[in-house]
């Protein structure tokens, strides 16, 4: 399976997903990409940068949501071609998806919606790769009915090739907390997708600062390195210079200036699990 001119497959080497929750202005975007792209081309991986320009799921409805569609695309673009880097965002309504598509690499699912079947069906009908979070309130074997949906809706608009990543971001336990269960890796990827593990959202606390979400960021290389030894095809981590100030997301962000050490970690671990898994 080929996915932004790379091959992922069971066997390829890890994959990366990554930038700031949301976008906070194209001075910001630039900035974030560029030390991105150095540090792909440095480590030789395919890295895709992943923005927001609306987070429509904000705790509270006074936060910071982004810049918008029209402006976020634009910036979007800016970032692609600058860096050379593929991009990812998220869409929150059907007639997003076809706009969106014309910009992007990559279509991402907001793990609330993961239910929501003229959504998955909007988004898969565009032919685009797309990134499917779990919702946190969903088994992992869960998935096989919205691969099936997804895949029934891009036969249908005519695409006979798909690809549809599955995204572990947690799993509601109790108030404001989220538990990754490792085993549900394994069991999302008996769909035959690839499987990517979201680290920094799997750290996140819903709503536990009251106003916003908090998170324990401490534990994304933890959460990280475990995913990456259970054989996932790809790592979702959203990086920040500045995570204090961040105007989304901040309390589960990995620092910036942390994540090339991170990565370089992943990818040692990633071709010990790959060698020694069966054929």
């Amino acid at each position: 399976m080929i996915l932004c001119g790379r091959d992922i497959s069971a066997k390829s080497p890890l994959f990366v997903i990554a930038g700031p929750c949301v976008i906070e202005s194209e001075e910001h975007s630039l900035s974030v990409a560029q030390r991105l792209a150095e540090i792909a081309e440095r480590l030789g991986i395919l890295l895709i940068f992943k923005s927001s320009f609306d987070k429509a799921n904000r705790t509270s409805g006074t936060s910071f949501r982004g810049p918008g569609m029209d402006e976020g695309l634009r910036i979007l673009d800016k970032v692609r071609a600058q860096t050379v880097l593929p991009v990812l965002t998220e869409v929150h309504e059907p007639e997003q998806a076809v706009p969106v598509a014309q910009v992007v690499d990559v279509l991402q699912t907001p793990a609330f919606l993961a239910r929501q079947t003229d959504f998955i069906a909007a988004v898969a009908a565009t032919g685009k790769p797309v990134n499917i979070k779990k919702a946190q309130f969903m088994a992992p074997a869960d998935m096989a009915n919205v691969v099936d949906k997804a895949q029934t809706a891009a036969r249908e608009a005519g695409h006979l090739e798909d690809i549809f990543l599955l995204c572990e971001r947690g799993t509601s336990f109790g108030y404001n907390t989220l538990v990754s269960d490792m085993r549900g890796l394994s069991i999302m990827a008996e769909t035959g997708c690839p499987v990517v593990f979201d680290a920094t959202h799997s750290v996140q606390q819903p709503g536990g600062l009251g106003s916003r979400s908090g998170g324990q960021s401490q534990y994304v290389p933890l959460l990280a390195r475990a995913a990456v030894a259970a054989g996932v095809s790809g790592v979702f981590m959203e990086t920040h210079p500045d995570p204090a100030n961040a105007l989304s997301d901040g309390p589960n962000a990995l620092p910036l200036d942390r994540f090339e050490g991170l990565v370089s970690q992943l990818l040692a671990i990633d071709e010990i699990a790959k060698s020694a898994a069966p054929s």
